[in-house]
């Protein structure tokens, strides 16, 4: 037993080194001792052995390899694991825009499966699943227990298959079960609209397209728009990140110059600082940010580094709080490890780990109904009043004044606010977040209001007499 505990120490610094890591593991082993290291692979290779030979049913060596790998990386966050063959394709498949599953990103919470956000056009979006959505059960399974990867493995499977998942959502006193099918989840990450004078653009995720679709998007809306643009709405919400380098160059895109973001290792030596070049896409006109608590990750980096240097105004609800970087490491036999690496922090130097980035205005998601003012005697009504004489007509009679019209109370401690001008429908508009001028989404009509409100301040020139 002693040769297999040996050989599987081996194994196990092998297959470090295959994922380039063996210096911090040699380092470990010459501060601890080798000796420690040794003691700890040997017993390893007992339950190892244990288990190979006295399990109720056979199980492969791969097979308990790979839980042995996954259960060290799960157990040091929620966001390290192990990636064998057929996950690591599909993770490279998701980074170019396409994959398999349900369209959910998730995490884990107290042994629950949590929803992060929902992505666009999905079975999942389709459903109705809800960001902060907790996951009990998969197809009548309880998921506690399971690890994070293992709950995912279970959401997966061939298209067109059919799944029931039971959640349990705040605000609702029951758990409920929601069936979906699964489906080849093709991901365009860039959606966008005319919103009047503004344009706006919302970004789904972050994958090998968004920046270079970004930008041909916002060219054509303010193509359209012409000399009345006023600026942007960039919305991030229930955007669960994706890629580090695809944050940078959105954020990089709106800012002239500057730090966009730093990441921070274990070592000094792994500090990584990345710098905005020179250009400004909207040449200085103002933009809002929407984030909530589905904006996670790459989308907590671009909010962070236009807020912290005063280039967009942040509106909404406080984001996720995922401040960490993932590397993925290729290990042999085809497959990988995902393993957190490094923190993130905003150019001001402030770690969103566990916080996320608080929003410049706080708005949240509310109701818009017209309700009449309650009936009341006004100056118009009184007896004897005096004349306006600016209301009378041609012929010398004075004007009635005209009846009190209804205003637009939103729920939630709004204000009245104009109504904006709907946009054209088009092929853009399918299944994104209703527009404005409908008044269903309060915080894009908050966004919106935002910026013509300062085009209005800017565009008046000050005046020096006043008579």
């Amino acid at each position: 037993m002693r040769k297999l505990s040996l050989k599987l120490g081996a194994v196990v610094l092998t297959a470090f080194a295959a994922g380039s890591v063996l210096g911090p593991v040699s380092s470990v082993v010459a501060e601890s001792g080798s000796s420690d290291t040794f003691k700890q692979l040997k017993l390893f290779g007992d339950v190892f052995e244990r288990v190979r030979s006295e399990y109720v049913e056979e199980v492969s060596d791969q097979k308990l390899i790979e839980s042995a790998i996954n259960g060290m990386l799960s157990s040091l966050d929620p966001h390290s694991g192990y990636l064998d063959t057929e996950h690591y394709r599909d993770m490279q498949v998701q980074t170019r825009g396409e994959f398999g599953g349900l369209g959910i990103e998730v995490t884990m919470e107290n042994g629950l499966v949590k929803v992060v956000s929902p992505i666009d056009d999905t079975p999942a979006y389709k459903a109705g699943i809800e960001s902060g959505d907790l996951i009990t059960h998969i197809d009548g399974e309880p998921v506690m227990g399971l690890s994070l990867s293992e709950a995912v493995e279970k959401m997966r499977g061939p298209v067109d298959s059919k799944i029931q998942l039971r959640l349990v959502r705040k605000g609702k006193d029951e758990p409920f079960d929601v069936s979906l099918a699964r489906a080849v989840i093709r991901i365009s990450p860039v959606r966008a609209r005319q919103e009047g004078d503004i344009a706006y653009i919302r970004l789904t995720t972050f994958n090998e397209q968004t920046s270079a679709e970004m930008r041909d998007k916002l060219e054509e809306l303010r193509g359209k728009i012409g000399d009345k643009f006023l600026g942007l709405v960039l919305d991030l919400r229930n955007n669960p990140g994706g890629l580090l380098d695809q944050a940078v160059a959105v954020a990089d895109a709106y800012i002239d110059k500057g730090e966009v973001v730093s990441t921070r290792g274990r070592r000094p030596e792994t500090i990584q600082r990345f710098n905005a070049r020179p250009g400004d896409i909207l040449d200085g006109k103002p933009m809002v940010v929407l984030i909530n608590g589905g904006s996670a990750s790459a989308s907590e980096i671009v909010a962070g580094a236009l807020q912290d240097h005063r280039r967009a105004i942040v509106m909404g609800t406080q984001s996720f709080g995922k401040g960490s970087v993932q590397t993925i490491m290729p290990i042999s036999g085809g497959g990988a490890i995902r393993l957190t690496t490094a923190r993130y922090y905003t150019p001001s130097g402030t770690s969103i780990q566990a916080k996320g980035i608080t929003p410049d205005i706080e708005v949240h998601q509310a109701n818009v109904e017209f309700q009449d003012d309650a009936p009341g005697r006004r100056e118009a009504d009184l007896r004897g009043r005096l004349q306006n004489e600016q209301l009378k007509k041609p012929d010398g009679q004075a004007q009635q004044p005209a009846a009190p019209q209804p205003q637009v109370q939103p729920q939630a401690q709004a204000q009245p606010r104009a109504k904006p001008k709907p946009a054209e429908p088009g092929p853009a508009d399918v299944n994104e977040p209703p527009a404005a001028a409908d008044g269903k989404d309060y915080q894009l009509s908050r966004a919106l209001d935002l910026l013509r409100g300062i085009a209005l301040y800017e565009g008046r020139a000050p005046s020096s007499d006043h008579g």
